[in-house]
């Protein structure tokens, strides 16, 4: 390239006549005209030339147009002046991302309103558009060029009318003007005619382009009716397209054609069942990212929460804070709300529901966190409330914290008398949260609340004042809904024992009074006892301690004091003594009657005599009994044992969580036992459910310090668990699970050891060997106890009632996690309770039975061998299962592949390190085929056959072997075609390159079809090939799942010129960024081809 200085090029130019124009390519933007000098007429003249600085130094290297000044000086007038430039070299500068596009779209536009025919212009506006249109992937240069044509074509767009030319308009109506302009017109026809185009690149630009024609209009402008429903439904048609980004683009393209008042709008109609249907993750996202919110629409977006994909709750939530008012929302969907969010398993949902959603809502209620509260119904959500007032004390300062809220009194309380709900459970949240910081919370905690002793009386006070209704008075609803608010902010008050200071002496017992006091007091409320026994066994540390607290407290409230009022007869305390006296003679008579029958060793009539002794006894005690009481004075108390309902449930609400708190290493004393004995055992057989209920969990718990107590009362829990009501038998299965997972099946063993000799298998493996539901051994099985009760929790898995099902089926995971038992086909009973449609709306037996699956076989290969061994079972019943079973509609691809993944090696916590091993996937191989040769025609050949593809096989050469024998002769008698191509694939994995040839020629892996002779006559080698395009590499532990046919669906290419993977060594960072370089696309090379054609 030659270099001439500016001084040079003048002078070329002066000397040729012509004027000269350059475009320095450093900076494309600028431009200038050297020199216009007249000249003869003739041909432009191009050369490229390098142009100096002025302080010296080249600038750049440029073009020089030389044009002849006869024919261009108009042209070059007028790009001088408007700075006109033609179509290609706007879309050329359009494609770098630092011009200017405005200046681009001023300069055109300038062109085409100077054209008096306007119809070539469109035409090769358009055929430079359409390389742009037949790249799919997302260039940085044809971005540019579709935000310039979508600049371009709404700069015509008139501005919208106002009212009173609109009122003119309709006085005059003399002229009718367009709407649209003819160029956006255009591109619109032109949009629209190619939305069909067979090529998915093209779909997606026209959807797009549409999308950012749409958008870039003013707010209110209009458009065309017929063009607003021809844009209409094309978009609807793509918003069903196969490929996901012009499915989003589609949905983008929609947002300002909706009419949410409209309650049939297509539109709508179409975004609420794009966001229930659609598979594709991103898409969903475009559609909340643009609906418009209304009635209809909001429980469809509160729905997207609950996604799957944590991105697309995360945009659900975002839209939900920005769009929605939080009076839109009803009590349960603003707790609901909070409680997922803030419960999310993803950090980044959680995050956004603290910093987006929740600030949101108190913006709109000006900050008032206690009306946020009172928005939430805190009375029945309390648990939500927290952490939702945590997570807003989190984005605080302290200084904050300490002046928003409740207004505190000079004794650092609430007065009683502005005590509600929402201020005593934002106060109690306060305390909590700065108790959570340690020592640093210390002295603001001091700042919030009193010494122990000082809210010892507060409490005292307040929980006193809460009346007591009777049955006339539960009645009225004011009333009762009086006494439960005064108990809510009771049970608030008491939480906040926990945050006070008790490491002072006097302040504890202050508080250790208190809530003995109260405990006692018959007044108090049922809703309160557990609570404030729960507190008060915080406050005594020593398990011998809280036993005699609690059995003295106890013994208060059952048998409470009262006056006697009786007189003292004299005549019948005189016939008393004479009972007494003869009474004491029998006794005496007994015992040396008792003495020589010793003596004589008569040892049945010795046990006679010892109970009519023991009658006596007892009939001396109550005759002392009874004069004692004659004997007191009018002015004296005396203890009367209470047995109605309302005592005993207080009584053993107490002993439950005496029993819940005690170390479970805390043997069982004298005083527990006489409670047993005199409490809990008596109410078992209570006619009141909620009292036997109660006495069954503390039955269970207390069986649980005591292994001699388990065995003699599991019998009786068995019995509770099969013959009473539905809550009390769940009480009694849980007991009976907690007993079984902490002594095993051992003590069951042990329970019938002196009714009949066990077999020596364990208990875990003698369910295997015994059918579970099968009707004709349940009298064999009702002889060991052991299988009973596994007989039991599978009649408990067929039950109706949900809870019980959920109860035995949570019960059964923990069992089978532990260890305690290993069985296949109850593994297999799980299975199916999953995939069943009647447990579809159980939410807690699905997330227990999901995350059971998966923690289950990950923790060790013996595990993975039980799901292996129920593989066959699973797949069995499925298959038989008859039209009218809901098992019927399970898809049992989705079942195998289930079963596939959890035995993967891969899949292990601690995977095996020697890959010579054999694995479980090994064996399931060779079951599978032994499967298929006993009936090769069965409907299941196909699914095992598929299946065999999906394995992890491991390098040991005997299962190679054998599954290359057993696969031989499967293709011999196997004539389904789709599972002879799998066989087929699967043999090929096997089998070394060099018995390939041999092993093809020797089975018959041809289909039996009409089209058999072609296939006969076809080259072997071809055959190969086919069988090597479907080959991935043998199974060891790092092999991949194979996609799902969701997630094909859900690719982003067409499978069209896609290059196979090969391996290669990983390049370098220098490596990479030219390879980077070469990507870049530039239609210019497009462009310029077509132009050189032409």
């Amino acid at each position: 390239m030659k270099a001439y200085s500016p001084t040079t090029c003048l002078a070329a130019g002066a000397e040729r006549g012509v004027c000269i124009l350059w475009n320095i390519t450093g900076d494309s933007s600028r431009s200038a005209l050297l020199q216009c000098c007249p000249a003869p007429t003739g041909a432009a003249v191009s050369m490229p030339i390098t142009v100096w600085r002025r302080g010296g130094g080249a600038l750049g290297s440029s073009r020089v147009i030389l044009l002849h000044h006869s024919e261009t000086v108009n042209t070059i007038g007028k790009m001088t002046a408007d700075n006109e430039i033609d179509i290609k070299e706007a879309f050329q500068r359009a494609q770098k991302g630092h011009n200017n596009k405005a200046k681009l779209v001023a300069s055109l536009r300038s062109r085409y309103n100077k054209l008096e025919d306007k119809t070539l212009f469109h035409e090769e506006f358009v055929h430079y558009l359409k390389y742009a249109m037949i790249v799919y992937k997302r260039e940085p240069t044809v971005e540019n060029v579709i935000e310039f044509v979508a600049r371009f074509a709404t700069s015509f767009q008139s501005p919208p009318k106002t009212e009173e030319e609109e009122q003119q308009e309709d006085e005059e109506e003399e002229e009718e003007v367009e709407d649209d302009h003819p160029f956006l017109s255009f591109i619109f026809n032109f949009l629209l005619e190619s939305h069909k185009a067979n090529s998915h690149a093209v779909r997606f630009r026209v959807c797009q382009l549409i999308n950012k024609l749409l958008g870039s209009m003013a707010e209110n402008a209009q458009i065309d009716d017929d063009l607003f429903d021809r844009i209409h439904q094309a978009m609807l048609v793509r918003v069903t397209d196969k490929f996901p980004n012009v499915r989003i683009q589609a949905a983008l393209a929609m947002t300002r054609l909706q009419q949410p008042k409209d309650p049939d709008c297509p539109t709508i109609n179409a975004f609420m069942l794009i966001l229930d249907n659609d598979a594709n993750a991103e898409v969903r996202r475009a559609v909340l990212s643009c609906i418009a919110m209304s009635p209809r629409t909001l429980p469809k977006v509160l729905k997207r929460t609950r996604d799957i994909k944590e991105n697309v709750r995360k945009l659900a939530y975002q839209v939900l804070a920005d769009k929605v008012h939080i009076k839109a929302l009803t009590i349960a969907q603003r707790v609901s709300l909070l409680q997922q969010g803030l419960h999310d398993t993803s950090e980044a949902v959680r995050d956004v529901v603290c910093s987006r959603l929740l600030p949101s809502w108190l913006l709109r209620l000006e900050g008032n966190i206690i009306d946020l509260l009172h928005r939430l119904d805190v009375e029945n959500c309390a648990q939500t409330a927290l952490d939702t007032l945590k997570a807003i004390f989190k984005n605080k300062p302290n200084e904050e914290l300490l002046q928003e809220g409740v207004q505190l009194g000079n004794r650092k309380l609430i007065p009683v008398d502005a005590l509600t709900c929402e201020n005593v459970l934002y106060w109690r949240a306060l305390c909590e949260f700065i108790k959570a910081k340690g020592d640093e919370g210390d002295e603001m905690l001091e700042q919030v609340l009193p010494d122990a002793a000082t809210y010892a009386e507060y409490l005292n006070g307040y929980l006193r004042a809460v009346p007591m209704l009777s049955e006339e008075q539960r009645a009225d609803f004011s009333q009762l809904e009086l006494v439960m608010t005064k108990e809510f902010i009771s049970q608030q008050l008491i939480h906040l024992i926990r945050c006070l200071d008790t490491n002072e002496e006097g302040g504890r017992k202050r508080v250790v009074a208190v809530l003995q006091e109260m405990l006692g007091l018959p007044q108090t409320p049922s809703s309160l006892v557990s609570l404030l026994t729960e507190k008060l066994l915080t406050l005594i540390p020593d398990d011998q301690r809280r036993i005699q607290t609690v059995a003295e407290i106890i013994s208060d409230v059952r048998e409470p004091i009262t006056e006697a009022s009786q007189p003292v007869d004299e005549n019948e305390s005189r016939r008393q003594q004479v009972q007494l006296a003869e009474v004491k003679v029998r006794i005496l008579e007994a015992k040396q009657t008792l003495e020589d029958f010793i003596t004589a060793q008569e040892f049945s009539r010795a046990a006679e005599l010892k109970d009519s002794i023991t009658e006596l006894e007892n009939r001396r005690n109550q005759i002392l009994q009874e004069i004692a009481e004659s004997s007191q004075p009018a002015d004296k108390e005396t203890r009367t044992e209470k047995n109605d309902p309302e005592t005993l449930l207080r009584c053993l609400t107490m002993c439950a969580e005496l029993l819940k708190q005690m170390n479970i290493t805390t043997r069982i004393g004298p005083t527990i036992s006489a409670l047993m004995s005199s409490l809990v055992l008596p109410s078992i057989a209570n006619a009141h459910p909620a009292v036997r209920n109660m006495a069954v969990v503390c039955l269970g718990t207390c069986t649980l310090h005591s292994k001699e107590l388990a065995k003699t009362h599991m019998v009786l829990l068995l019995q509770i668990a099969q013959l009473d009501e539905v809550k009390i038998r769940i009480s009694a299965l849980r007991a009976i699970i907690d007993l079984l997972l902490l002594f095993g099946f051992q003590l069951l063993s042990e329970t019938a050891a002196n009714q009949t000799a066990l077999p020596s298998q364990s208990p875990d493996r003698q369910e295997e060997d015994a059918p579970l539901p099968a009707a004709e051994e349940k009298g064999e099985a009702a002889g060991d106890t052991s299988k009973s009760i596994l007989l039991m929790f599978s009649e408990f898995l067929d039950s109706e009632v949900s809870d019980l099902r959920t109860e035995t089926a949570e019960g059964l995971a923990k069992l089978m996690y532990t260890g305690r038992i290993s069985s296949a086909k109850m593994l297999s009973r799980l299975v199916l309770l999953w995939y069943n449609p009647v447990t579809e709306d159980d939410t807690r037996l699905r997330h227990c039975l999901g995350v059971f699956f998966q923690l289950y076989a990950r923790e060790s290969r013996l595990h993975q061998e039980v799901v292996e061994e129920s593989f066959l079972p699973t797949v069995r019943t499925l298959m038989n299962a008859p039209a009218t079973s809901p098992l019927a509609e399970v898809d049992i691809n989705n079942v195998l592949e289930l079963l596939v993944d959890l035995t993967r090696p891969s899949a292990l916590i601690k995977p095996s390190t020697n890959t010579e091993e054999v694995c479980v996937h090994d064996y399931l191989a060779v079951r599978m085929c032994g499967e298929m040769l006993k009936d090769p025609t069965a409907p299941e050949v196909r699914l095992y056959a598929k299946t065999l593809s999906n394995l992890e096989l491991s390098r040991d050469e005997t299962v190679r072997k054998d599954l290359q024998t057993l696969l031989q002769q499967l293709v011999q008698v196997v004539r389904d075609r789709v599972c002879l191509r799998a066989l087929e694939k699967m043999l090929y994995q096997l089998v070394d390159s060099k018995e390939q040839a041999e092993l093809l020629s020797a089975s018959a892996l041809q289909p039996l079809d009409v089209n058999a002779d072609e296939t006969a006559t076809e080259d072997p080698s071809k055959s190969a090939k086919r069988a090597k395009r479907g080959q991935r590499k043998a199974c060891t532990a790092k092999g991949g799942r194979k996609p799902s046919r969701r997630a094909e669906s859900s690719e982003e290419s067409d499978g069209e010129n896609v290059p196979e993977s090969v391996s290669a060594v990983r390049p370098s960072r220098r490596a990479k960024t030219a390879a980077l370089e070469k990507t870049k696309l530039d239609l210019n090379t497009l462009i310029n081809q077509e132009a050189n054609v032409s």
